[in-house]
């Protein structure tokens, strides 16, 4: 029997938004709902991922973690190249659930692609030189510039250290089954490969081999992240907010939304949720910041930023509402030791634990930002387990399809991305760009850019 190991608690917001006006929501819910399982709302080819808990079943998880075997057992470092969604699962789901530090992780996943740096790759080859190296490389197309860019000199390096014929052992294309630039270049050179469902995009990947071969690799139990996942189907479905999580928060932030706050805040007060907000933000923005609406997503770590950030929270623009992400359970317990001096008059914690103290934190920011005027819900999660994270994973993912068809939006495009690309394409004099560069050069000159 599947238990429910995250909760969504609205009652601190109850003054601003009732339960009688969630209830109003209910019909919203059911609509997006209906168009999500009938599978003919916007973006109804990009469905894949609603039943991927299911479809992803033993014979396909074995194959992923047969893979993930042998890379663990030959490479002290796997290099996952990949930008957005063919990353920030991967790294949300290896931080949640691995140990504080890299040097501690056996093998660690480092990641690469995600920036245009040459300081950057520069560390990485020079930190992997001494190690036996494994590349995954993660693009449905192939041909995404930034990790692009960043593979074609990893793959050289790997070619002069390795020789092309072991380097091509070593490395794993994650693409697209049929086409595509690095489906025909895994094909010439025989690397092995895992297919991106092409009705799946990047933001809801994880749960696909995008994210579960570099978590396997990590040496996390990707079976039970699945499971998670699947459990959640359960009660993220339903046409009301009393039955559906996940429509229940979608419901809620629609409602602050049209009261003017714009700005959602994630919360989290354990640095092991730092890439899970990374994740739920491009989820999140790419997933509804279109036609000129859209929630913008943004993230904190507390307490750390309560010292940066907190005093904005507290008396800013009141546009903002927050969501804190609670942690139940850590995997180790602290607690303060007595000093006979007391020099820091701290021994009044004396006995407690880190994790007493932190829920005491938690509980007084909630409630100085309510008094300062920021509505803010809690959603807890009961430990860093595996199916813990496959049931928050498949949660957000719900609700930001919910959410997205709430706003009328088509949450599974994201038309806006493609601007900057066009724009880099023709400034760099990419083939069939040429009047578009010519006109942006015209643009920018005189602006010393």
């Amino acid at each position: 029997m599947s238990v429910q190991k995250i909760s969504y608690n609205d009652r601190f917001i109850r003054d601003i938004v009732p339960s009688g006006e969630i209830e109003m929501y209910n019909a919203s819910i059911a609509d997006a709902e209906k168009m999500l399982m009938a599978k003919n709302g916007p973006g109804n080819d990009f469905l894949g991922w609603l039943d991927l808990p299911k479809t992803m079943n033993k014979e396909k998880i074995a194959s992923i973690q047969s893979v993930a075997d042998e890379i663990r057992g030959k490479a002290d470092i796997l290099i996952c190249v990949g930008i957005g969604g063919s990353y920030l699962g991967a790294r949300a789901a290896i931080e949640y659930m691995s140990n504080s530090f890299d040097d501690m992780r056996k093998p660690r996943v480092l990641f690469a692609g995600h920036s245009i740096n040459s300081d950057y790759i520069t560390d990485l080859l020079e930190l992997t030189k001494d190690k036996e190296v494994a590349i995954n490389v993660v693009s449905k197309s192939g041909t995404t510039t930034e990790p692009g860019v960043a593979f074609r000199v990893i793959r050289q390096w790997m070619e002069e250290r390795y020789g092309r014929k072991e380097a091509a052992k070593r490395i794993i294309a994650t693409t697209d089954p049929h086409k595509g630039a690095l489906r025909k270049l895994a094909g010439e050179e025989g690397y092995a490969t895992f297919e991106i469902p092409a009705d799946v995009g990047g933001r809801f990947s994880v749960l696909t081999a995008v994210g579960l071969f570099p978590i396997a690799v990590a040496g996390i139990d990707i079976s039970s992240l699945v499971k998670g996942a699947c459990e959640a189907m359960d009660f993220c479905s339903g046409n009301s907010f009393e039955k559906n999580l996940a429509g229940h928060y979608a419901a809620v932030r629609n409602i602050l939304f049209r009261r003017g706050f714009t700005t959602e805040v994630l919360a989290s007060f354990q640095p092991q949720l730092h890439f899970v907000a990374e994740w739920w933000k491009q989820l999140s923005g790419e997933s509804e910041g279109k036609s000129n609406t859209g929630i913008f997503p943004a993230a904190l770590d507390y307490t750390t930023d309560l010292h940066s950030m907190g005093q904005y929270m507290q008396e800013g623009i009141r546009n903002i509402f927050e969501t804190f992400l609670v942690l139940k359970k850590t995997k180790h317990s602290v607690a303060i030791p007595k000093f006979s001096d007391d020099g820091d008059e701290l021994n009044y914690l004396a006995g407690r634990s880190f994790e007493d103290i932190n829920s005491n934190a938690y509980k007084g920011t909630l409630l100085a930002h309510l008094d300062g005027g920021v509505p803010a819900a809690t959603i807890t999660l009961d430990d860093r387990s595996e199916t813990t994270l496959g049931q928050l994973f498949y949660f957000f993912e719900k609700a930001i399809a919910l959410s997205g068809y709430m706003l009328r939006v088509n949450p599974f495009d994201q038309p806006g991305v493609e601007a900057y690309k066009k724009n880099m394409f023709a400034l760099l004099g990419k083939a069939g760009f040429t009047d578009l560069g010519a006109k942006l050069s015209s643009r920018m000159q005189g602006m010393d850019l």
